[in-house]
Formats: structure tokens, sequence, C-alpha cells
């Protein structure tokens, strides 16, 4: 629920987030979908320990 008021902030109605899904499985089809989002899934995961080692190595220095 959080996710549709994130996007309702920006403008973006029912309609219009139905049409982005419609695009979406157009442009990429039903089957790479699954693909994509696992895609997606590991570059947030390596972003994310990315800025774990940067806060690591800020903390180390200023020991």
């Amino acid at each position: 629920m959080l996710e549709l008021k994130t996007l309702l902030l920006f403008g973006l109605q029912g309609q219009e987030i139905l049409l982005i899904v419609l695009v979406v499985l157009l442009l990429f089809g039903g089957a790479k979908i699954p693909e994509l989002m696992r895609g997606l899934g590991k570059g947030v995961k390596s972003f994310k320990e990315g800025m774990k080692e940067v806060d690591d190595e800020v903390k180390t220095d200023e020991k």
C-alpha cells in the first residue's frame, strides 16, 4: 500500500499505472518480467553491499 501512495504522490493515478504496466508487458513479454526483476534485485543488493563497505571504511578511518 505504501508503494501505491508513493506513486500517487508523483501524480500517477490508477489508469496511468495500468498503462505503464501494459506497456512493460508489451515491450518485454510476460516471461521476461521475472528475469528483469531478478536482475534489478541483484543490482539493488550489490549497491547496498557497496554502500555498506564505504560506511565501514569511513568508520575505520575515523578511528
